[in-house]
């Protein structure tokens, strides 16, 4: 009889495949275990078990796998029903949605590695220069890949080379698989079983003629007496050296052994405290335990600094007590830094972290301590992507900070909306989800007026504290009457001398990084653009280069225009940087931080910036949109928007509902203890709907306004909106072809179909781009006009002029 399996393979491909197993493997594999497979020629990948049957495939012979690499599950039944739903609802291959959800060390792939035939004769004089330095290199070791020839030889093109060798038969190739994670081994010491009994123990001391090692002997029962725990080789060498302890275990009176450790541990933060809600917060938390006996997902709308954090930690509790899992979602990493000492101070070591910038092996043991369901990993604080780790026993999911745009993931596929995928998810495990924010999502918001989520509102600040006071000034005006220093008013200039007057801190915002976004020469109007895009290069003076923010692409700060040779070149416009400078100049006894994504690369900058702000060390923090989200600074008694307008302008439906949440979350960084905190906002248009509405905090008026617009135009939340972005080196290639898809969409689909337009950058990596918009009614079906959609798609690869052109689909895109 013949026995196969289903599995995904982590490339862009739509379907499973299926491979031959014997009847013992069969036996022994289940669903959700990784098995390395054989797959085109002669790559291996790590393929994932969806199904075990008896059906052989129809379109070709099944191959038999490589090796199973699992004793059991790494992924459960839940977590692949959820996959296949994004794959479905996101228009993208299951493919994409393993690659994505896997942390990489557990996506083996083959390495391609090089060894010498043996047998065969080589004539060294017959051998190019680039064969014979690679000949030689394996007469040094037994085995190179092909990364390690690329280093040899200098250059990129080495397969030619490899090839010429296999051709000589001088060399072979053989794949193989190489597990990445390794477990953290942690070196403990103990007495040798011969020295326990108290005489044996005597007579060593007295026969150890070395004082040193004496001491070591006593210090180990000294600790063991205190610690009651294992002596880790660390801890006794911090107290002698490593020799001394090194000889001890040569002479056989120590044994050496291992424990396995998790990398991440936050037992040492935990503080045993009693956490108390004011009436409002308890108010609030009533009623929301009130609204999930009847609806699985509730808004919680709590102005800023109003304690939604302490609600959210009192409900964990709660569903901990009942031995549930919990996964807290955040928008971005640098909140985590906050969250993180916040919740471990609290529940100690029952918080796991899971984002980007943790280390490989330090994800794979997230991963492993929530699919065993581990102490270790009851509340998991993350990103976008802790909503693909192996949940069985999910009681609750908090979305804080909904509205952020940072949770629709872009790019590569899958591209997928956290706080959707994350209620999808939750009605899979029967648990409750939490959305929470100041300035909720337009959809969310409408979502909970209708009745669909539960609605729970928190209208003052924690303490009673007043929300701050937001003053306007009109950069017109005062440019006009020379009020301004640079790109600071008078009267920021005046409020941020009083604040440091006061010992209080200030934040600056400028959603803008670099010193400037245009370097213009005077003479000729020149401006140097990304020679791969159709943009400017933006200036950074710290590096004195200017740079793409789109492809990376820099070169050096010119010194003089490269179209007239004239030295007259001016910066316009302003970033962080020039913001940071100018305050330097102003202020220079003053400690001032930047904090973008220039100054955020490494895995710790967060917390260098966050806790030298919290710990009251920098005294002006510049930044971007990552300073909008829910940061808590007690100090802050100043916010400053530097330039409230450039949010308001962008070419996109929801520029104003993004400006609202924007400048409203930053204004909340200000006031959150006792005084009541001040904002000022400088603006070319004082008068403008949304700068207004955020000065009275009007979000029901904003909301409003915002919402009939919406219905007027054909948007969420009363249209589902899918983008198709075509992209293509040739420009006539791209557009005919995306002439063509428009008109077969058009006529096969009974529903608003825009484009094919140019979007604001219609060029980047060098690939011209054109966007193609579909609208689709409450009331036509979702499912069926995507697959009529993919249907389209499908036929579009088939024409062979258009082949060459990308697709990519972006469903809910906003």
């Amino acid at each position: 009889m013949n026995y196969f399996i289903e599995v995904i393979v982590p490339l862009s491909l739509p379907k499973t495949f299926t491979y031959r197993v014997s009847e013992s493997e069969f036996d022994f594999i289940k669903k959700g275990m990784r098995i390395a497979v054989p797959f085109g020629k002669s790559k291996i990948y790590t393929a994932l078990v969806i199904d075990l049957h008896q059906t052989p495939p129809t379109l070709y012979e099944a191959r038999e796998i490589d090796q199973i690499l699992d004793e059991k599950p790494i992924v459960n039944e839940l977590q692949i029903n959820h996959w296949f739903w994004i794959a479905s609802y996101y228009m993208c291959n299951i493919g994409d949605v393993y690659r994505g959800a896997l942390p990489s060390a557990l996506l083996l792939e083959s390495e391609t590695i090089i060894s010498q035939n043996k047998d065969s004769f080589v004539d060294e004089n017959e051998l190019a220069n680039d064969e014979f330095l690679i000949y030689e290199a394996l007469q040094h070791q037994s085995s190179l890949k092909v990364q390690d020839i690329v280093d040899i030889l200098n250059k990129k093109t080495v397969l030619p080379v490899i090839q010429k060798l296999l051709s000589k038969n001088i060399i072979s190739l053989q794949e193989e698989i190489q597990e990445e994670y390794k477990p953290k081994l942690i070196r403990y010491i103990r007495l040798h079983e011969n020295y326990l009994a108290e005489e044996k123990l005597i007579a060593l001391l007295d026969s150890l003629r070395s004082d040193k090692q004496k001491n070591v002997v006593l210090q180990y029962f000294q600790l063991q007496a205190t610690d009651k725990k294992p002596i880790s080789v660390k801890q006794i060498t911090e107290l002698s050296s490593a020799a001394v302890v090194k000889g001890l275990i040569e002479k056989g009176i120590f044994e050496e052994y291992f424990i396995q450790e998790d990398r991440v541990n936050f037992d040492k933060n935990k503080i045993e405290n009693e956490l108390s809600l004011s009436d409002a917060q308890n108010e609030a938390f009533v009623e929301i335990k009130k609204t999930f006996e009847d609806k699985e997902v509730t808004l919680l709308h709590g102005v800023t600094s109003s304690g939604k954090t302490e609600i959210y930690t009192k409900l964990i509790e709660d569903y901990i007590a009942k031995g549930k899992q919990v996964l807290y979602l955040l928008p971005e990493i640098a909140l985590t830094t906050q969250l993180v000492s916040r919740l471990t101070a609290h529940f100690g070591n029952k918080v796991a972290v899971f984002h980007s910038k943790y280390s490989n092996n330090e994800r794979v043991e997230v991963w492993n301590n929530v699919n065993q369901n581990s102490e270790a990993a009851q509340i998991v604080i993350g990103a976008r992507s802790a909503l693909f780790l192996p949940f069985s026993n999910l009681g609750l999911i908090i979305v804080d900070e909904e509205h952020e745009q940072t949770f629709k993931q872009q790019d590569p596929a899958p591209r997928y909306h956290a706080r959707d995928a994350a209620i999808v998810l939750a009605n899979a495990h029967q648990a409750k989800v939490l959305l929470g924010s100041a300035t909720p999502s337009i959809e969310t918001y409408y979502n909970a007026s209708s009745g669909k989520f539960g609605l729970v509102s928190l209208t003052e600040r924690f303490g009673k504290v007043q929300m701050p006071e937001i003053e306007l000034v009109d950069l017109k005006d005062s440019y006009f009457r020379k009020k301004m220093k640079g790109h600071f008013s008078l009267k920021l200039i005046e409020e941020i001398t009083e604040a440091f007057a006061n010992g209080e801190q200030v934040i600056l915002f400028q959603n803008r990084r670099g010193f400037s976004p245009v370097l213009e020469c005077m003479t000729c109007g020149h401006v140097p653009q990304c020679p791969q895009c159709d943009v400017s290069l933006t200036y950074h003076k710290y590096k004195n280069q200017l740079r793409c923010h789109y492809c990376g692409y820099s070169m050096a700060k010119p010194t003089n225009c490269h179209v007239c040779s004239s030295v007259d070149l001016e910066t316009k416009g302003f970033g962080t940087e020039q913001i940071e400078m100018e305050l330097a100049e102003l202020f220079p006894k003053k400690n001032i931080k930047r904090m973008d994504q220039d100054t955020t690369r490494g895995k710790y900058s967060f917390e260098k910036i966050i806790d030298g702000f919290k710990n009251r060390e920098i005294d002006v923090l510049v930044g971007t949109q990552m300073l909008a989200k829910g940061l808590d600074f007690d100090n802050v008694s100043l916010v400053g928007i530097m330039n409230a307008d450039n949010m308001l302008y962008h070419p996109d439906f929801r520029a104003f509902e993004r400006s609202f949440q924007m400048m409203t979350q930053v204004a909340g960084r200000s006031g959150r203890a006792e005084k009541r905190g001040k904002v000022i906002i400088q603006t070319y248009n004082p008068l403008h709907n949304i700068i207004q509405q955020v000065t009275n905090n009007d979000y029901e008026g904003m909301y409003k306004e915002q919402l009939y617009e919406r219905k007027i135009y054909y948007y969420p939340p009363f249209y589902r909106v899918i983008r198709l972005t075509l992209k293509h080196r040739d420009f006539e290639k791209l557009k005919e072809g995306s002439m063509w898809l428009y008109q077969v969409l058009q006529q096969n689909l009974a529903i608003p179909v825009l484009g094919p337009e140019e979007p604001a950058i219609g060029r980047i990596r060098n690939e011209y781009i054109r966007t193609i918009m579909v609208k689709i009614p409450g009331d036509a079906s979702l499912q069926g006009t995507k697959k009529t959609i993919q249907k389209i798609l499908n036929s579009f690869d088939l024409v062979s002029q258009y082949r060459a052109i990308k697709v990519t689909v972006n469903v809910d895109f906003y």
